[in-house]
Parts: C-alpha cells; sequence; structure tokens
C-alpha cells in the first residue's frame, strides 16, 4: 500500500453550521470546532497552519464532501484534500464503535484515522476550473427546470381533461408554446366554438407549426365538450390561466440555460488551447460533439459532471460514475450481477439520453441493443451495455486526439 507523503492528517466532519475537525499530529489527535462562516473557516485554515509550521503542503484533509466554500478555502492554501463517499465512512466507523455509536468528534477522528492507514478508498481532490462549475451550475439548473415543466405540463393536462380534452388531441402533452397561445385566446370550448380560422392559423404561423392546419385544429377543437356540472368550467378555466405564465417562464428559462451552456463549451473549448502539453489535432470538446447520439445537452452535462475523468482518459471512472459499470456480488455459491445505483445521477440521466438516442441513430448499436432486449433484459440494461461499448470508443477516440469515425468502432480498449 503507498504511504502518503504528509506528516498532518485531519478529519473534517462538515455541517451547515459547524465543522467539527480533529488533527492527528504525531499519533496525538486534537479536536476543534469552527463556524460554517468567514470567519469561521479563516479560524479553521490558521489553526491548520499553525499545526503544520505554515507547511501546508504537509497536511492531508479527509472530508464528505468532493465540493463548496471548506473545500475551495483548503485547496486555495495548498492543503491536500481527499474526498470519501458517506457510505464508506459508515464502514470505516465501525472499527471504532461495534455498538454503532456515532458523534461528530468520532466522525472526524475516523476521517483522519482512515485517511492515514487506507488512502486508496480516497480520491484526491484539486481546484475546480471555473468554467466546468459555472457549466455544472446550469446543467443541473436544467434538469429542474426540465422537472418543473413536466409537472406544470402534467397539472394542465389534467385540468384539459376536466372540460377541454379536444386540446389534448392536437398536443398530447400539453407542452408546446403553441398550445398554450391557442388556450390563452380561446380558454374554454365556449369561446372557440365562435372562433375563426383566421386566428388559429394566425397562431399556427407565429409558432411554424405545419402538422396541421387551422381547418383541421378547429374542427378538432369544436367538436361535441363533455357534459360537465355548472361551474367546472369556470373554475379549470381559472386554473389554467394560473399554469399557462408559469409554463411560459419555464420555458424561457430554459431556452436560457440551452444558450449559456453553449456558450461556455465553447469557451471550454476554447481554454483547451491554452493548457500546457502537446497538441492534439482536435480539442476534446469537438471529439465529444463527433459521437453519435451526443448533442449539445449531453455533451455540456458530461463535461460538468465528469470533466476529470475526460482529461484524465478514465474509462473505468466514466463507467462507474454514470452508472454503467454493473455490480458483482459473490459469495460461496451465490452469484448476483446488478445495477449501481451509488453514482452520479446527473451523469447517468445523460448517458441514458445519449445511449437511447444513439440506438436509434447508428446501427452497430441498434443491433447491440436488440440483441440484449432478445435476452430478456430491460430498455435500461440494454441501453447501458451499449453506452458501455460507447464510452469505451470515446476514451479510445480521446487518446489518439482524432474524432469520431465509423472505421474506428472496432479499436475498442481491453
Amino acid at each position: 500500500m503507498e504511504k502518503l507523503p504528509f506528516r498532518t492528517f485531519v478529519g473534517v466532519d462538515w455541517g451547515d453550521r459547524e465543522h467539527q475537525v480533529c488533527a492527528v499530529v504525531e499519533d496525538k489527535p486534537r479536536q476543534r470546532r469552527f463556524e460554517h462562516s468567514g470567519g469561521g473557516i479563516a479560524a479553521l485554515v490558521s489553526w491548520l497552519m499553525d499545526l503544520c509550521a505554515r507547511h501546508s503542503d504537509e497536511v492531508a484533509i479527509a472530508i464528505e464532501t468532493p465540493h463548496g466554500v471548506l473545500v475551495d478555502a483548503l485547496l486555495e492554501h495548498g492543503f491536500a484534500v481527499f474526498a470519501i463517499n458517506p457510505k464508506q465512512l459508515d464502514r470505516f466507523r465501525d472499527r471504532f464503535s461495534v455498538a454503532g455509536a456515532k458523534d461528530d468528534r468520532r466522525d472526524a477522528l475516523v476521517l483522519a484515522s482512515s485517511l492515514r492507514t487506507d488512502p486508496h478508498a480516497f480520491r484526491r481532490l484539486s481546484p475546480e476550473n471555473p468554467l466546468i462549475l459555472q457549466l455544472r451550475e446550469f446543467t443541473r439548473a436544467y434538469r429542474n427546470l426540465e422537472k418543473e415543466n413536466r409537472r406544470l405540463s402534467n397539472q394542465l393536462r389534467a385540468q384539459l381533461n376536466r372540460f377541454f380534452p379536444q386540446v389534448l388531441r392536437l398536443s398530447k402533452a400539453a407542452d408546446e408554446p403553441w398550445v398554450w397561445s391557442l388556450l390563452e385566446r380561446f380558454p374554454s370550448p365556449n369561446k372557440i366554438r365562435h372562433a375563426h380560422h383566421r386566428s388559429v392559423e394566425r397562431i399556427l404561423r407565429e409558432h411554424r407549426i405545419s402538422r396541421v392546419t387551422a381547418v383541421e385544429a378547429l374542427a378538432i377543437l369544436k367538436s361535441p365538450p363533455l357534459p360537465v356540472t355548472e361551474g367546472v368550467v369556470e373554475a379549470a378555466t381559472q386554473h389554467v390561466a394560473l399554469l399557462l405564465p408559469r409554463l411560459r417562464l419555464v420555458s424561457q428559462q430554459r431556452r436560457h440555460c440551452e444558450q449559456h451552456m453553449a456558450r461556455l463549451v465553447n469557451k471550454v473549448a476554447e481554454a483547451e488551447d491554452a493548457q500546457p502539453g502537446p497538441k492534439h489535432e482536435h480539442r476534446d470538446v469537438e471529439i465529444l460533439l463527433s459521437q453519435p447520439g451526443v448533442g449539445d445537452i449531453v455533451a455540456a452535462t458530461v463535461l460538468a459532471e465528469a470533466y476529470q475523468p475526460l482529461v484524465q482518459r478514465n474509462y473505468h471512472a466514466l463507467r462507474t460514475s454514470g452508472g454503467i459499470a454493473p455490480v458483482t456480488r459473490q459469495t460461496g455459491s451465490s452469484h448476483t450481477v446488478g445495477m449501481r445505483y451509488a453514482c452520479n445521477q446527473y451523469l447517468r440521466q445523460a448517458f441514458h439520453w445519449w445511449g437511447s438516442s444513439v440506438c436509434f441513430h447508428e446501427t452497430r448499436a441498434r443491433t447491440l441493443y436488440k440483441a440484449h432486449r432478445e435476452k430478456g433484459q430491460s430498455h435500461a440494461r440494454a441501453v447501458r451495455a451499449v453506452m458501455d461499448r460507447k464510452l469505451n470508443i470515446l476514451v479510445a477516440c480521446l487518446e489518439g486526439g482524432h474524432l469520431y469515425q465509423a472505421d474506428y468502432a472496432s479499436q475498442e480498449r481491453p
């Protein structure tokens, strides 16, 4: 086992209000508690500097979270910071108490001691690239806005089912802006009854809808309405009027996120040229975007959530952090292989979108997908098998510095 070149080992049990810190110096633990504030973090850094006689490169710090203001402050002052999964920390805790006792002081001591004895279980952190930090915030905000859009669309759909289901024959999910404009202009069956086809045609033209004509839309909307009790139409119409502005706001914010993510991805690509080291013919961002099934949103999410594994060309880290690598459990005659749940959920979703898309656009991926489906595996399991191969190819392209080509698809990593 590799021995870390540090003299002081520190465990930080971080919290929203206070941080419990344990520093092990020459086998003697020293405990302190600091507030989660500007002054508290400054006092923590000053205390650590005094312990190591201003030699911050001799201090190794273990913490459960890989990011945050505390991690940034420690990295900025030259300390070596290592992260560990809370579930792993729970296993290390059993070394110190068979009764399952738990408190902040004990957790800080467990972190410091475990880093000294089992460094291979920790992951060393490095300062965040400011562009990647911004990109991560926008990709996660975009994901949250998608959830909000789906939630509001489902509410709108439920209200339309109460009194105006004809609209859902034009848009099943009721999540299209032209449908919202239509409902703002004609909010109920009574209003649409007197509508002229030119008014509907104007809405369709503004939103560039060509799959249905104004005459066809009116024929559907003017079909016999549902027989509802008195007051239902008025109540549901008012509810729809409250939902539409919120749907438009979420849609506008999603477009803003998409545009900002595209600009940040371009900046990341341009920043690659300024980095020292050998230059490849193609940038990493270009290579990622050249992969079949990768669009702007998937590329932005993969860069934001897996930038370090991409830079390191670490195929195993990519498939593990994205939930592609399965979990094997074997004991005696029992042997099971299951889905990996402990992973980055944002990256898992991006890989699922990527795999689902490539299955419909590439013959070899579609063949592999069908082969797994014929074995009785689920859609998600078959997509993960396709993505395992795609990540293999991506890393091979990154190592070779070339864009994706079908001829290279067979040149996979062992």
